[in-house]
């Protein structure tokens, strides 16, 4: 009977501008293709990223099998209702253009150990809710990989998007290229090939993406790709100095001669970062403050441990978002290279490139020489007159000459930034932050550590640093003033900090402590 046999049942999930319509549209076509009635429907979001969008696609075949046979279809009976959208514990394929989506359709209970092949990503694009996150937010990608792999009846996964970029294609032919050598629908490599050709558009290269994606899944035998470890820190080396710039070339001798081994790539990056930032000078100071840590920890067991982590927080601290650090990143050619390829921008095209800026006056003030940024601060008529200016923001085309240039001459303010008042103001708040660790380190590491990691406090920049500033003051003279707090505490504290922007929890933290 006809009304017994049940449709192939396809839930898509993919982010804005990697495919996800063009995916479903080939296995549509694919499926008319040999004969299988198809119906396709979409439901966009834009909760996070670019827009996550589930494509649901029904596949079924009206034919009995002697009308197969013979390639001839009589419908004798009423064809199926399709359905317009996927069910829980009815899916018999999920395809997932990113970890997270899997992780999604999962929580939905589209994806089932009793019926479901999972075809996902492993790369990670973190969501607006893990970046908007005042701590560090981002979900485990482990957790999510071992959690995909252990619900479904069948897990393909590995980096996809790596692949596509490698193929010069979009992440849709791979995800068709896994699908096919998953054998989970009833066609053969070659006609999903030949979906591609019909389609007319970056055929070759998407059939080399299709082609990689194909052989990859084979070889994977069912189980997933594990996620990239970084290289170890013990096979760590510092790189060689022989063709470097003098003043660069003298940062990474101080690092290999005064600091230990284990610790040398964290502090290479903060040295990147802060020539990058400022110059080798500032980048020496980043190593004399280093140093200066490096002696209080000397007594303790955990010594490369500390240093790994003040390396970490202290370059990040160095390095703050100021109007000067955001209007560099925004005009850099690397940034316009990673929109154009992120956009999918062809050969021969144009993009235009808004930034909304929207400075406030205490940003304003704080970018100028420091007596002028405190005579303006101090004054309500001058506010006032600055607050006019700055009232309403303003959209900027860096794309364009005239926004291009406006941004170059905001970032050039890097070279007074030294003179700024907001230069003054956070070196004076680093240094309060190491008399602290030198005071905690030689009595108890744990503690030191925990408050180490209370710099992850101060960050971003506007609102947000505001806000992290305030509740960076009240941890340093609650901790100052009760000397006799556990590491333990200082962490709950660190951590209600973080849990919510009004500060509620934090309140009520230190009415417990």
């Amino acid at each position: 009977m006809l009304m017994n046999k049940q449709p192939y049942k396809i839930a898509i999930l993919a982010m804005g501008g990697e495919g996800g319509g063009v995916l479903a549209d080939w296995i549509v076509q694919l499926g008319e293709d040999q004969g299988y009635v198809a119906q396709t429907t979409s439901v966009p979001g834009v909760a996070q990223r670019t827009g996550a969008t589930i494509y649901y696609v029904e596949l079924f075949d009206p034919r009995t099998p002697q009308e197969k046979a013979v390639g001839q279809v009589h419908l004798t009976e009423k064809l199926p209702v399709l359905s317009l959208m996927p069910m829980p514990g009815d899916v018999d394929i999920v395809l997932a253009s990113e970890l997270m989506e899997a992780g999604r359709a999962v929580v939905r209970g589209l994806v089932t150990p009793r019926r479901t092949t999972l075809i996902a990503s492993t790369h990670r694009v973190y969501a607006m809710s893990e970046k908007s996150h005042l701590g560090d937010g981002r979900v485990d990608a482990a957790q999510l990989l071992e959690e995909s792999a252990k619900v479904a009846k069948r897990f393909i996964g590995f980096d996809m998007a790596h692949l596509a970029q490698e193929s010069q294609s979009v992440i849709s032919a791979v995800l068709f290229g896994a699908l096919a050598s998953s054998k989970t629908l009833p066609f053969t490599r070659e006609q999903f090939e030949e979906t591609i050709r019909r389609g007319g558009v970056g055929v070759e290269k998407s059939l080399l993406a299709f082609s990689k994606a194909f052989d990859i899944s084979l070889s994977l035998e069912d189980q997933p790709q594990q996620l990239s470890d970084q290289d170890s820190i013990a096979s760590f080396e510092l790189p060689s100095t022989a063709s470097l710039h003098p003043k660069i070339k003298s940062l990474i001798e101080r690092i290999e001669q005064a600091f230990p081994k284990d610790c040398h790539e964290m502090m290479l990056h903060g040295v990147r970062r802060l020539v990058d930032y400022q110059d080798p000078d500032y980048a020496h100071l980043y190593l004399d403050r280093l140093h200066a840590l490096k002696l209080s920890f000397t007594e303790t067991e955990r010594e490369g441990e500390l240093i790994r982590e003040s390396a970490r927080h202290l370059a990040l601290w160095m390095s703050y978002e100021d109007t000067a650090r955001v209007a560099g990143l925004k005009i850099r050619s690397t940034r316009f290279d990673r929109v154009r390829q992120e956009s999918q921008v062809q050969e021969g095209q144009m993009i235009q490139i808004h930034e909304y800026m929207h400075p406030r006056v205490q940003e304003v003030a704080e970018t100028l020489p420091a007596p002028l940024g405190r005579m303006i601060l101090g004054s309500v008529l001058l506010t006032r007159l600055l607050g006019i200016f700055t009232s309403k923001g303003r959209v900027i085309q860096t794309s364009s000459i005239r926004g291009f240039l406006l941004l170059s001459l905001v970032a050039s303010a890097k070279k007074w930034r030294r003179t700024t008042l907001r230069f003054k103001a956070e070196q004076e708040r680093i240094e309060r932050w190491m008399t602290l660790i030198q005071a905690f380190a030689p009595q108890n590491s744990d503690k030191a550590l925990e408050w180490i990691k209370c710099q992850s406090l101060v960050k971003g920049y506007s609102d947000t640093h505001e806000r992290g500033v305030k509740n960076f003051e009240r941890l340093f003279a609650f901790i100052k003033a009760k000397t006799q707090l556990d590491a333990q505490s200082i962490r709950s504290m660190r951590e209600a900090a973080l849990a919510d922007e009004k500060g509620v929890a934090l309140d009520l933290t230190i009415k417990k402590l």
